[in-house]
């Protein structure tokens, strides 16, 4: 039992699954691996099973990380490949 929970609580703090939340103007890229592109007009993010193609209009960095990244700006396209 002890084990699980401790399992649990590890996967709960180490989350290592790639996932995006998008807010108005913002979008947050959680275990990413790498930035392929990056313009004022599109960002490209490698992870782990393809890339996200973010496509608007004065997109910026806001946050950068090791495993995060906070994408700002007009956000008009988002392509998973």
């Amino acid at each position: 039992m002890g084990d699980i929970m401790l399992r649990d609580l590890r996967n709960y703090i180490l989350e290592d699954d790639f996932k995006m939340t998008y807010l108005t103007g913002k979008l947050d890229i959680v275990n990413y691996e790498c930035i392929d592109h990056f313009d004022t007009d599109k960002i490209m993010i490698r992870y782990s099973s393809g890339v996200v193609i973010i496509k608007g209009e004065n997109l910026i960095i806001s946050k950068l990380l090791t495993d995060e990244i906070l994408i700002s700006g007009t956000i008009k396209n988002i392509e998973l490949q």
